[in-house]
């Protein structure tokens, strides 16, 4: 898939109904190795900030977990291998942020503070319009695809 195929493909999925991280990992379900419904349980939770707490925004946590896959460390003493994913997740994290001020759900979308609520708003045409979730996706799937093509061009 092209950036522009995996971007598109976040903000679609988006735009079904999925939350943020839900959309940006399932992007990359090729990359995972695990089938998108799969994908779609394990991210399930990060969605509205991580349960819609507004806390970390899900699209960081879906490209969070892509570099896991991009980057893996299964052996604890491992400290390369862990220093790799982590450098990863912060220049995922980074780029991000320079884009958009925060990687704070709350703060993106402009909320003083979380709603206090865990009941998701329904996705009416109102809800995409106010909202810059689905742009936030296709960002951070952006983000995550360039530099997937950058190393295979190395």
């Amino acid at each position: 898939m092209t950036v522009e195929e995996r971007e598109k493909r976040a903000k679609e999925l988006f735009k079904q109904g999925y939350n943020c991280c839900q959309a940006v990992t399932m992007t990359f379900s090729d990359v995972l190795g695990i089938e998108p419904e799969m994908i779609a349980r394990l991210a399930s939770g990060f969605g509205g900030g991580m349960g819609r707490m507004r806390e970390v925004c899900g699209t960081v946590s879906g490209m969070t977990m892509v570099a896991g896959a991009l980057k893996p460390y299964d052996n604890v003493s491992d400290k390369a291998a862990k220093t790799a994913c982590y450098a990863l997740v912060q220049n995922f994290a980074a780029e991000f942020k320079k884009k958009n001020g925060s990687i704070i759900c709350r703060e993106l979308l402009g909320l003083d503070k979380p709603e206090g609520t865990p009941v998701p708003q329904d996705r009416t045409t109102e809800y995409y319009r106010k909202r810059p979730c689905a742009e936030l996706c296709a960002m951070a799937a952006g983000i995550v695809a360039r530099h997937m093509k950058s190393e295979q061009s190395k």
